[in-house]
């Protein structure tokens, strides 16, 4: 029988399971970051530019969670003008 153990705080990767197919991250990392793609695939995937453990400080969860509200508001605004 396989035990389960549910982490306390879900990965932001697993947050965005919903969108990440749907988002062109290189985009996001460039406009809103100044970082490049594998940067923000790097922190996505939870490793650093050296493949050791790594996460996004609350800061860059921060900026993570603005940009997303921001692309969402402009598509928002693009669908309304439909």
């Amino acid at each position: 029988m396989k035990t389960f153990v549910l982490e306390k705080e879900l990965t932001v990767k697993h947050v965005l399971k919903d969108i990440l197919l749907e988002v062109t991250w290189s985009k996001i990392a460039k406009n809103y970051f100044g970082k490049s793609s594998s940067w923000l695939y790097h922190k996505l995937n939870g490793i650093d530019g050296n493949g050791n453990k790594s996460d996004f400080t609350e800061e860059e969860r921060m900026q993570l969670k603005d940009a997303l509200i921001d692309l969402s508001d402009r598509i928002r605004a693009s669908a309304e003008e439909l």
